[in-house]
């Protein structure tokens, strides 16, 4: 049984065909119809041939299109999405095309009647529509039915097809054994869960629980490095880590055949012999490649036998040459994520579109001073935000603490423009800031403040640019959010606060190929190796594009008359 087919139900393409011959629909709503579910196949870029004509199985994936990056008004494409869901509930009307997938057999239905439980019914319901339309019988479903499934649910559909909804799919499954009469005894393979294994917490000796809790209570206060650095606090996500990694380190050395009598101290367990066996293990169980855990928690293991001097030199020489030899490994550049970003900033326009909004926003703002003050100072607080991250990327806990005459200062005078200005003991790698404004931000900044800011602050006299409902600084998260919001709302880019910095070293890189200390010095990164380790791989695009440019200088083409 193939059950990799395309097409297990009717697509877009059955559904346009029925639409245009239909007698009994008008004209002018056969034409609008079928023009939109063109438009929305075009917008999703996929074939008509591989959408699912069915509510359903597109709701998720139109909800999330938007009208910039189409080229559309956004009441264009509220009419497409009106069409597209008229046409397919008429089809499901008109022509019995099922609203929730292809027709159960008879078997499949008279086990989904015997699931008391509507959750199993309706997360078991995807699976047994899959088979009921490939003829898959109850009885002959394994893990390669399952796979086909997924690989359908992942091409045709917006819903998640990930290890873990395999896993629920099939812990539902297995469920449903010896509770359902006639419910195949097969039992499927249920793909593995990371469970702590090994000893808790109030196992380990109680020195080595000390040990551990002296070491992440001094990361809670200003402490120095072995070297005389001074030290901010840690943030409580990071102490956690730190006693995750360490729990981790002890029940990995259990695991390997060490008693946990053994480590009745932190010198014990960051003993060299012990780390070596313990990232070892941890290197064995990611491949060849070691992954960023592992590289990271060797250099954890260093940084905490130097802070601590739990262990001598000469093993901290040791933990160091295991440090080395993981870093070589280390992958560089971007993640993932943010490489989509900065594809979709590259691209033509789209940056174009960021660097405007401040004047929309503003433009908003100053139409709804007189009726809604409140909602025009915030769209006044969103416009200058965005402007002063276009020109100075700024890193988000610098950019809620702005304070007027102290960051935001004009040297020249009260006509000069803006500088945006932080001492080295304000910045996270301790080097001070220093941007220049341009006329353009610094007007923005001018009418903000005389104009918008008052209503924000609420009767407080404080000079935060961007002042909180009750004093104080903007809360920075709930700040990023609305940040991020509106360059959405407006562009269609998911751009956050921290993503300025990728935007603008790709975009330095670009005008400027390989020049990494420009890059740097915007960035305000302390080494160049960071810029580099960053952004190495933008190069590669680069030459492509330029290679690209070279091809079609030479092509010609020229079509058959």
């Amino acid at each position: 049984m193939n059950t990799s087919n395309p097409q297990i139900e009717p697509c877009f393409a059955d559904a346009i065909a029925m639409i245009e011959h239909a007698d009994q629909l008008p004209v002018e709503k056969k034409r609008h119809w079928c023009c939109s579910l063109k438009r929305i196949a075009e917008a999703l870029d996929k074939p008509v041939t591989v959408i699912p004509a069915r509510l359903s199985a597109v709701r998720a994936a139109l909800m999330e299109l938007h009208h910039v990056p189409l080229g559309v008004t956004p009441k264009t494409l509220r009419n497409h999405r009106a069409n597209a869901k008229a046409a397919l509930l008429w089809l499901a009307k008109e022509k019995a095309m099922p609203r929730d997938g292809a027709p159960l057999t008879p078997r499949w239905e008279r086990f989904k009647a015997q699931m008391s439980y509507r959750g199993v019914q309706s997360r078991l319901s995807p699976l047994m529509r899959y088979c009921s339309a490939l003829g898959v019988d109850p009885d002959a479903v394994d893990e390669a039915v399952i796979d086909g499934f997924m690989a359908y649910r992942a091409r045709a559909t917006t819903r998640p097809a990930d290890k873990a909804t395999r896993r629920n799919l099939v812990r539902l499954w297995n469920s449903n054994i010896g509770m359902i009469d006639g419910w195949p005894f097969r039992r499927l393979i249920e793909p593995p869960v990371k469970t702590t294994e090994g000893p808790v917490w109030e196992d380990f000796p109680e020195g080595l629980r000390q040990d551990i809790e002296q070491y992440l209570n001094k990361l809670t206060r200003v402490h120095r490095s072995r070297t005389g650095q001074r030290l901010r606090p840690c943030k409580e996500s990071t102490i956690r880590v730190r006693r995750a990694e360490l729990a981790a380190a002890v029940r990995m050395a259990v695991k390997l055949g060490y008693p946990i009598q053994q480590f009745t101290s932190l010198g014990a367990l960051l003993d060299p012999d012990v780390v070596y066996k313990v990232i070892d293990a941890y290197w064995q169980q990611n491949g060849q490649i070691p992954k960023a855990f592992t590289i990271d928690l060797a250099c954890h293991f260093l940084s905490i036998a130097r802070q601590t001097r739990c262990v001598d030199e000469p093993a901290c020489e040791k933990l160091n040459e295991l440090r080395e030899t993981l870093e070589e490994h280390r992958r560089g550049g971007l993640t993932d994520k943010n490489l989509k970003l900065i594809r979709q900033v590259l691209s033509d326009g789209v940056w174009t579109r960021v660097v405007n909004l401040p004047q929309v926003l503003m433009a908003r703002a100053r139409s709804q001073q007189g009726h809604a003050p409140m909602r025009a100072a915030v769209a006044a607080q969103l416009a200058v935000a965005v402007a002063i991250l276009s020109v100075a990327p700024v890193r988000l806990g610098n950019l809620t603490s702005i304070q007027l005459d102290l960051n935001l200062i004009k040297p020249g005078g009260p006509e000069a423009h803006f500088w945006l200005v932080f001492p080295d003991y304000d910045v996270k790698n301790r080097l001070k800031l220093e941007y220049p404004m341009d006329r353009v931000v610094t007007e923005l900044i001018n009418e903000y403040v005389n104009d918008f800011r008052p209503t924000l602050l609420r009767g407080h006299n404080e000079n935060w640019i961007f002042p909180g409902n009750n004093g104080g600084c903007k809360h920075a998260m709930s700040f990023s959010a609305q940040i991020a919001k509106s360059i959405f709302k407006a562009t269609g880019l998911r751009l956050t606060v921290h993503q300025f910095r990728h935007a603008a070293g790709a975009l330095i890189l670009r005008s400027y190929p390989g020049n990494y200390e420009m890059a740097r010095r915007v960035l305000c990164h302390r080494s160049i190796q960071t810029t580099i380790g960053f952004y190495c791989g933008l190069e590669t695009t680069q030459a492509n594009e330029i290679f690209g440019k070279l091809v079609r200088e030479h092509a010609d083409f020229r079509p058959e008359a």
